[in-house]
């Protein structure tokens, strides 16, 4: 069962309070910064794998100095 609107925003009131508004937009903040720290990290990754699978293939090509040997 779902919790209706109306609890959540008692639940939210009561965060508030407890916290303040202050301590909330840090947290979003800090939030926010460590999911785009995430995000760029995962960017960088996928980056990192594309060259290293391009040079590999520039490598492995025919004619390249490491096949003309064997």
């Amino acid at each position: 069962m779902a919790p209706s609107i109306w609890q959540l925003l008692i639940i939210l009131a009561v965060v508030v309070l407890l916290f303040g508004t202050k301590k909330l937009r840090n947290l979003g903040q800090d939030l926010g910064g460590a999911v785009k720290g995430f995000k760029e990290g995962i960017k960088d990754a996928d980056k990192e794998e594309e060259n290293a699978a391009s040079a590999k293939s520039i490598d492995n090509a025919p004619g390249t100095p490491e096949e003309k040997q064997k």
